[in-house]
């Protein structure tokens, strides 16, 4: 999609495609005209048969749609994918702002050229600022599965996703979908878009989901930058990727949260694999694990706090934040215990992924996970944050997080994914063969137990079809392959219901 026309010559933004029953697929998305006004346009496949669908067709009525009256010629963009409505037609959602709240407006179409733009919104929030990137799907109250954009009736819940403008987080709540008035209503209103929960606590933006019909999944995928100077981007020739797809599903424990997990074929990375079983860690104490390679792995841990030690620490007032403590150095009667990766034999460099529960008056517990950049490369034109927040642990529940290690970029689930982190850290020790793990406990009241399991992670093997439509349809499969630091690893990520966009800079 190549910024050609006076509709889009200005950029060609955000967008969403939708497969229509027969099989017909429409894309909308954002442009930026030669006037800095953004409208949506309508684009469709050259050639429905291609596998890729790399060639698009621009509709040569665009634009489509512009913004409506009283709304800024730059808080208009990031039209859905499309839903389809009890009465036939499509619906869409587009983001934008009236003053400081944050909104969705709503559009019906039969023929995606022609809109009727729907009384009032779908949904707002003062104070949240511009809307981009919205998003808008079902989620099952009854199972784990995947639902189609267009599914609504009994067990199902609608998702509302913002990325906050302002910010630059991606904000989402859980809520009941009204058809016939148009309007989603929050089941928390405290916890409302832009003001409850993030999809991470990282660097994660402009996300989207998408309905994998084959595998009866909804996948997410989100913009991961970088947290460098822009003068070390330069010079390394690259900036900014996807991270790892993850599944979407609701956390039907919780019934507030949702669960994402790395999808099933990142497993199929997975080479070697290291067991540790149940290893106490004191208070104060950090224990080597011997994994090998520590540049890509896949580490799956679970921490168990002494009881006795737990009844007996002291209840407290003061609040914690992972962002505004003194990272993993802070210590606390119940925490910080976790994994230091990307760490050096000297621990002069390292990433700190861990958990640290707060008691609180009432004797109940608060756990946060965190990650600990402050340390994470001694190179001084990098960022240094602390990220990170509450995660719900239930009664009976372990401690446990996911941590995928890629060179620069470290992505970590707790609780089965209620919450995530995804960190970008630039190492100068920890790099390669140098690279460490260790397991760690600065409580200063408790002594912890833990087990996990790492597997090495084999790089993706990206295999692009040829340019040439008639070595594409011959079955001759090309050589070429990418890996290396630079390489995100996938896995077999190539089907055609998930297709990997290696991307720089922007994306659409």
């Amino acid at each position: 999609m190549v910024a050609d026309q006076w509709y889009d010559i200005m950029g060609v933004w955000t967008g969403s495609a939708t497969i229509l029953p027969d099989g017909k697929l429409m894309m909308l998305y954002t442009g930026s005209t030669n006037e800095s006004v953004q409208v949506q346009n309508l684009a469709y496949p050259a050639d429905p048969s291609d596998p890729l669908l790399i060639k698009w067709v621009k509709y040569p009525g665009n634009p489509v749609l512009v913004p409506p009256p009283g709304i800024g010629a730059k808080d208009f963009r990031d039209p859905t994918t499309a839903w389809l409505t009890s009465e036939g037609k499509w619906r869409i959602a587009i983001g934008s702002r009236i003053n400081r709240t944050g909104i969705t407006f709503v559009y019906d179409t039969k023929d995606f050229i022609n809109y009727e733009l729907l009384r009032g919104v779908l949904h707002g929030v003062p104070n949240t600022g511009m809307w981009e990137c919205v998003d808008f799907y079902p989620v099952s109250t009854t199972g784990e599965h995947g639902l189609d954009t267009s599914h609504n009736g009994p067990g199902v819940k609608h998702v509302v996703k913002a990325s906050m403008d302002d910010d630059r987080h991606d904000y989402y709540a859980i809520g009941t979908y009204h058809e016939k008035n148009v309007t989603w209503v929050p089941d928390n209103p405290e916890i409302d878009v832009g003001i409850g929960i993030r999809y991470d606590y990282g660097l994660f933006y402009a996300s989207k989901t998408f309905y994998d019909q084959n595998k009866k999944r909804r996948v997410l995928w989100g913009w991961i930058g970088e947290s460098d100077s822009e003068i070390a981007d330069v010079k390394k020739g690259w900036a900014s990727l996807q991270g790892i797809p993850r599944t979407v599903a609701l956390d039907t424990k919780t019934g507030s949260n949702l669960l994402q997990w790395p999808v099933e074929e990142v497993d199929s990375l997975r080479l070697t694999s290291k067991e540790f079983k149940k290893i106490e860690l004191k208070p104060g104490s950090v224990m080597p694990l011997d994994v090998g390679s520590a540049t890509q792995l896949d580490i799956v841990a679970e921490f168990e706090l002494d009881k006795a030690a737990l009844e007996k620490t002291a209840e407290s007032n003061v609040e914690f934040s992972c962002s505004s403590s003194e990272g993993s150095a802070e210590r606390g009667a119940l925490g910080p215990f976790g994994l230091l990766v990307l760490a050096d034999d000297s621990l002069s460099e390292q990433t700190p992924v861990y958990f640290y529960i707060a008691k609180g008056k009432d004797g109940s517990l608060k756990t946060y996970f965190c990650t600990d950049q402050s340390r994470s490369s001694e190179a001084n034109d990098v960022n240094k944050s602390k990220y990170g927040s509450f995660v719900p642990v239930l009664e009976g529940e372990k401690f446990s997080m996911r941590v995928l290690v890629d060179h620069s970029i470290v992505e970590g689930f707790a609780q089965g994914g209620r919450t995530t982190i995804t960190s970008r850290v630039y190492p100068t020790k920890a790099i390669y063969g140098a690279a460490r793990v260790f397991l760690f406990n600065n409580a200063t009241g408790a002594s912890v137990t833990s087990s996990l399991k790492a597997w090495q992670m084999n790089s993706a093997f990206i295999r692009p079809y040829p340019d040439d439509d008639d070595e594409r349809h011959s079955g001759t499969e090309p050589t070429y392959e990418v890996r290396g630091s630079k390489t995100k690893y996938l896995g077999n990520l190539l089907t055609s219901s998930l297709l990997f966009l290696n991307a720089r800079n922007n994306f659409l």
